[in-house]
């Protein structure tokens, strides 16, 4: 991506404000302020567990323009990115969805051999290895090396690099133009919208198509997803607003969908305005819900932090709680959506003994700010809790599915997201 990053040293000098990275307009209203906290994916190694961390402001704020909630970018996204430890992979549901999601539009769009398909952050081919069996040629944009070079180990041909404009045309110079452009959870990684949608709309085919997948910001709002927001995340994002993003580069918006997963996501379907392809009326109908909602009044937005520090105390209070009953309590996962949790409501050892995870890059290092150690799955059969806090609440049905025997001592699962949920597996058909 050819991003005009701002040094560290930049941004220590800003001050209260700072300009839209949508829009330009000046940004000063408070969405949420999660205080200082430390990069999410910034798992600590063990020969780093006695060394001190950056802490940077967790502040978002809400343009009163474009209404795009956005954090300011403290870190470029080459120190975040360039080497990355989610791996997409690890979760079966997020592969499941990512497979139904290839068939669906490679048959949508009439995706065949002569077709292109393009991911952005394609991660470690979990998305794109679905168009192979398809006869469908495909290209990976992904800037984690350490992540790409999993999926060129697959056969899934991969460029390290960030996207925006100087790539789309270095790519479009050698012929390579998308009928399919695919980003999926991508968009809030992009501290330039304006350089990346350009780009995208440089890489696609006249007629071709791009959808997009992000957590919606209704859900955000209504369901306290606070720990959605963190630093790797510099945007958030309502239907109002990519159809602010698309009209700004000549696009538009021809359908939305409505996902479970991540919470509650849009998968937005873009084309060249001047396309042929028109709009369904799923496009309006969401947009007349989001005004209906509010979403073009800042005072929609205000009332979120007292909303976040209420969803803080009921997790507090059942944890001090069970903490003061003699209750064993470990975590399930090790997301960045966990770390946010954990270092705004202050979780540290004191409440959870450990995490686990499935992904062995996390194995042998300690959560970020918090520093709760990370173990192997297996390690809950051997310490045999009494709750199992699941961190990447989005993921529950799928882990009290894998986990569902911690029954077999009495073990039940928590969930903190929207609201303080206990789940017994024996209560479960």
């Amino acid at each position: 991506m050819n991003i005009q990053s701002a040094s560290l040293e930049s941004a220590a000098k800003s001050d209260a404000s700072h300009a839209c990275r949508l829009c330009g307009s000046k940004v000063e209203k408070t969405f949420v302020d999660l205080g200082m906290s430390p990069l999410c994916e910034s798992f600590v190694p063990a020969d780093k567990f006695d060394s001190m961390e950056p802490l940077y402001p967790l502040h978002a704020l809400v343009c009163g323009e474009c209404f795009l909630v956005q954090l300011k970018e403290y870190v470029s996204p080459q120190n975040i990115f360039e080497e990355y430890a989610y791996f997409s992979s690890y979760s079966t549901s997020w592969v499941n969805h990512a497979k139904s999601y290839c068939e669906m539009i490679a048959k949508r769009l009439g995706l065949g051999r002569d077709s292109l398909v393009v991911e952005l952050a394609s991660n470690d081919g979990y998305l794109l290895q679905h168009f192979l069996p398809l006869g469908v040629p495909v290209l990976g944009v992904e800037p984690a090396a350490n992540v790409a070079q999993t999926a060129i180990g697959k056969g899934i041909p991969t460029v390290v690099d960030f996207f925006g404009v100087r790539l789309a045309s270095e790519l479009a110079a050698q012929g390579k133009q998308a009928d399919l452009i695919a980003g999926n959870n991508v968009l809030a990684q992009v501290p330039d919208l304006n350089d990346f949608v350009a780009g995208i709309k440089l890489l696609l085919k006249p007629e071709g198509v791009v959808t997009l997948e992000f957590p919606h910001l209704q859900k955000l709002i209504e369901e306290s997803q606070f720990d959605t927001i963190y630093h790797e995340h510099f945007s958030y994002f309502s239907l109002i607003t990519i159809e602010a993003m698309a009209a700004r580069h000549n696009l538009k918006i021809i359908d939305v969908e409505e996902l479970e997963t991540h919470g509650g996501s849009l998968r937005v379907y873009l084309a060249h305005k001047q396309s042929q392809r028109q709009p369904t009326a799923a496009v309006a109908a969401i947009l007349d819900r989001e005004n209906a909602l509010g979403f073009r009044n800042l005072d929609t937005y205000a009332s979120y932090g007292e909303q976040v520090k209420r969803t803080k105390r009921r997790l507090l209070a059942f944890l001090i709680k069970a903490k003061d009953e003699g209750k064993t309590i470990c975590g399930y996962g090790a997301p960045g959506k966990g770390n946010t949790l954990l270092n705004y409501c202050g979780i540290g050892t004191d409440f959870l003994d450990f995490t686990v995870d499935r992904n062995p890059y996390k194995h042998g290092r300690q959560t970020p700010g918090m520093r709760i150690p990370i173990y192997p799955v297996s390690e809950i059969d051997q310490a045999r809790p009494d709750y199992v806090l699941i961190l990447p609440w989005n993921l529950k049905r799928e882990i009290i599915a894998q986990m569902r025997h911690i029954a077999d001592w009495g073990g039940k699962f928590v969930v903190p997201i929207p609201e303080v949920a206990v789940i017994d597996p024996k209560e479960i058909d």
